[in-house]
């Protein structure tokens, strides 16, 4: 487990360029021996890694949606809260770096689409009967990927703030239109 955090930190902190198996066995603390003895290779390790954050992502979905009903703003503002964090900033590192990589690009495209479905079944359940009308899901879809679009926004643009969340508020706004 040390690894996988330490793959994401080095992820976060020195993007996928930069994340090699020494940094990683070092922010883990552990020595390189005892690193491959679980994973030999780069390739492996953050292919483990990408499995892990699937699984957090996931997780984190169904803890949040697991209370009870939500209303669609509430279901949509943790859509949106999950695109924020260490979390997501290490998915997205991933995301990129997949573009060259054509064996990460495999493994995350596989892990997306479950996370993603994942993630909607949380919300449609959480949403109860109004998820059940016809072409829901493709709106949710819709939604999922209009908050990552905002989230690669907050990134580029350097962070959060006032005007950030001005322009969430105004595309929660029109998503729950959609989702309505």
């Amino acid at each position: 487990m040390a690894l996988l955090e330490a793959t994401v930190q080095c992820l976060v902190t020195h993007g996928y360029a930069k994340t090699t198996t020494g940094r990683i066995a070092a922010l883990a603390k552990v020595s390189r021996g005892a690193q491959t003895l679980y994973f030999r290779t780069r390739a492996e390790l953050v292919g483990a890694a990408v499995t892990h954050l699937a699984e957090q992502r996931a997780a984190a979905a169904h803890a949040r949606f697991a209370k009870g009903p939500v209303s669609i703003e509430e279901a949509l503002d943790v859509l949106w809260e999950e695109c924020q964090g260490v979390v997501f900033n290490a998915t997205l590192e991933l995301w990129v770096a997949s573009r060259t990589d054509p064996e990460l690009r495999e493994n995350l495209h596989r892990l997306e689409r479950d996370v993603a479905r994942t993630i909607a079944r949380e919300a449609e359940t959480a949403l109860g009967d109004i998820a059940r009308r016809p072409g829901f899901a493709d709106d949710l879809i819709f939604a999922i990927a209009t908050i990552r679009g905002l989230a690669l926004l907050r990134i580029s643009n350097g962070g959060s703030g006032r005007a950030m969340n001005h322009l969430w508020k105004q595309t929660r706004t029109r998503l729950v239109r959609l989702l309505s």
